[in-house]
Formats: C-alpha cells, sequence, structure tokens
C-alpha cells in the first residue's frame, strides 16, 4: 500500500518535524516544501493499519498542526517506467 502525507506544523518546527519521523522504516520519502502544507512524506507498507498508525502519530505531534492524507488507487496510472 502506498499512501502520501502532506503536513503543516507550527512556524520553525519543520526540521524537527522531519527529523523525528525520518527514522520511520515506513517512509520511503519525506521533504520539507513551500505552500500550504510544510512536508511531504511517502509511505509504503504492506499492512493496512501501519498508514492508520502513522497518521495518528503525526496528528498527536504536538507541532503537527494538519494532515492531508491520499492513499494511492493502483491501476491509475503509477510510475511512468510502468507498463
Amino acid at each position: 500500500m502506498l499512501a502520501y502525507i502532506l503536513i503543516s506544523c507550527n512556524t520553525g518546527s519543520e526540521t524537527t518535524v522531519i527529523s523525528e519521523l525520518k527514522d520511520m522504516p515506513e517512509i520511503v520519502e519525506i521533504n520539507g516544501i513551500w505552500g500550504k502544507y510544510d512536508i511531504f512524506l511517502k509511505i509504503s507498507t504492506t499492512d493496512t493499519n501501519k498508514i492508520d498508525q502513522i497518521v495518528q502519530r503525526l496528528r498527536n505531534h504536538p507541532d503537527v498542526t494538519d494532515t492531508y492524507t491520499m492513499h494511492v488507487l493502483y491501476g491509475q496510472g503509477g510510475s511512468i517506467d510502468d507498463d
């Protein structure tokens, strides 16, 4: 299962939040971004409950103010290298 999560943080806390999250094995990509959201996560796991656990952890983080989770629909697009 693949999901993307956008995160808004308290101003100035982005690097701290990224540091605390980047050791999670399910996170295959994490980047600071500009715009409405501050952090972009790409999550990959075979356990569907794990995404829920990650979102719950994010929502309980004192510096996270908002999250937006997007689950990937398989069979509709994908990598440009996919046949």
